[in-house]
């Protein structure tokens, strides 16, 4: 991890990229980032980003910073990407990646692999057996980093969401003690 720790901070400083939590502002820019990548790329439609914007009011109100976690890659004012980690208060040993993102003008420089590095590091740390999340066929570039960091596709799902019918994929990473 050290070695890890030494190459993030030297990127870091290249790239005037922090990794902070909360801000002002974040539920906003955290729900347009999503919004406007997969209403452009993916024809979502205005559903999505009602949802988006609710679940992560929802998670921010009632953040846990012993079960949750927020990591929000920032320059200046911009969000260039973020991940969370949800705590499921129905299985404690179990916890849910979301809100994996990053935005299209810095894709390539290595933050989206910081980010999930960083949630999962703290889901071994608090003690979780399991990291699941959803996503949907298609999303190649985040399925890769998932797959090269343990995540294995659990199940596979045609539903009808965000106007349009989705091929829904839940994958998951289970920890060894």
């Amino acid at each position: 991890m050290n070695g890890y720790r030494q190459i993030f901070d030297s990127w870091q400083m290249e790239t005037d990229v922090d990794i902070i939590g909360y801000f002002p502002g974040a539920i906003g820019q955290m729900t347009t980032l999503h919004a406007v990548y997969y209403k452009k790329d993916w024809g979502l439609d205005h559903t999505f980003e009602a949802q988006v914007g609710r679940e992560v009011s929802d998670f921010i109100s009632h953040f846990d910073k012993n079960r949750d976690g927020l990591w929000n890659a920032v320059s200046g004012d911009a969000l260039a990407g973020c991940v969370a980690i949800a705590g499921d208060r129905d299985h404690p040993d179990e916890a849910r990646l979301r809100w994996y993102i990053v935005d299209p003008r810095w894709q390539g420089q290595c933050i989206g692999r910081t980010l999930i590095a960083k949630a999962i590091d703290f889901s071994r740390a608090v003690g979780y057996k399991r990291i699941y999340l959803w996503t949907f066929e298609g999303l190649n570039q985040a399925q890769r980093i998932y797959e090269r960091n343990g995540f294995r596709i659990a199940e596979i799902r045609d539903v009808e969401q965000w106007g349009g019918t989705i091929r829904e994929q839940m994958y998951e990473l289970r920890f060894k003690n």
